[in-house]
């Protein structure tokens, strides 16, 4: 599991940043890329990657402010003209009245799909989706707009088969290995082979956290409580909690206490304001670090891997 920052302004583009947009990618799980909000020009950074836009199946959006959401109507078209590549339909997730946003779009520009999207509207907390191997819950935060937060779940995986030791036991390669690494006791000369002997304890699943624009709140805390990593936005710098407030963003301090009073292993701080370039892009990282050490400001094209 990787994440890589698409885009990390906070309003509008900057010389440096481009605005919102975060690709979760599941490559090794699933095979697939989950996109976070999907800002002005994201398919332009999409081309700076190694992403493919087939792989992205799911696009996530927060709330329907511009910064986060202008970059879809291109994105899927484009999408639509990967004309040799197998088309697969989508799921979009987000706020009431973006199904709206984006059919009047394509609509109105003329824009022709060669796949489906499915459009789930959310105006609730709780689970929203749930295969065999993610979760992915959402909590409304507190912007000037209704805005979400979104937190993706891992479930446990089963532990690594001792093929070695199988091996060295009697067992030959082939199809029995698999029957004992879906759990199967097996029996052959005799001998029996039962799974408890040669996988190992299962691996626990990553939590994943990715909130929209918000005021410090407990809904954030919630969503991130002992997640591996939270991405949390960190517009302003903590002199400015007044006008953070005003604005229904936080400071990067704050964000840093959502993270510590949820236990997060490591936070990744994004949506920066453009008044911060140079040197005081490191005072958001020390007054954040002052109170969760393990924080970060991202730049655009950031990729961490999630272990």
């Amino acid at each position: 599991m990787d994440i890589q920052f698409l885009g990390t302004s906070a309003g509008q583009p900057s010389k440096t940043r481009n605005t919102q947009a975060i690709a979760l990618k599941l490559l090794d799980e699933r095979n697939e890329i989950w996109l976070f909000d999907c800002g002005e020009a994201t398919q332009h950074r999409i081309l700076e990657t190694a992403i493919k836009p087939r792989k992205i199946t799911k696009i996530f959006i927060t709330h329907l402010h511009g910064d986060h959401i202008f970059g879809l109507p291109g994105f899927l078209s484009s999408r639509s003209f990967q004309g040799s590549e197998e088309q697969t339909d989508l799921d979009l997730y987000g706020p009431v009245g973006l199904k709206d946003f984006v059919m009047t779009s394509l609509r109105i520009s003329g824009s022709r799909l060669a796949y489906r999207i499915h459009f789930h509207e959310l105006d609730f907390s709780g689970k929203i989706f749930e295969d065999e191997s993610f979760e992915v819950y959402v909590e409304p935060l507190n912007h000037t707009i209704f805005c979400l937060g979104y937190r993706v779940v891992e479930k446990n995986r089963v532990g690594e088969l001792d093929a070695e030791r199988l091996k060295a036991d009697g067992l030959p390669f082939g199809p029995l290995f698999g029957k004992v690494k879906k759990g199967e006791v097996v029996e052959f000369e005799g001998k029996i082979f039962d799974p408890k002997d040669y996988i190992g304890a299962d691996k626990v699943g990553k939590v994943v956290t990715i909130l929209g624009d918000t005021r410090k709140t407990n809904s954030a805390v919630r969503l991130a409580l002992g997640a591996d990593l939270l991405v949390h936005e960190a517009t302003y710098e903590a002199a400015e909690e007044k006008m953070a407030r005003n604005h229904g963003h936080s400071t990067s301090r704050q964000a840093a206490e959502v993270a510590r009073d949820a236990n997060v292993k490591r936070l990744l701080l994004t949506h920066i304001s453009a008044r911060y370039v140079g040197p005081l892009i490191g005072q958001l990282v020390r007054e954040a670090q002052a109170v969760h050490a393990n924080s970060f400001v991202v730049r655009d094209l950031y990729e961490e891997k999630i272990d």
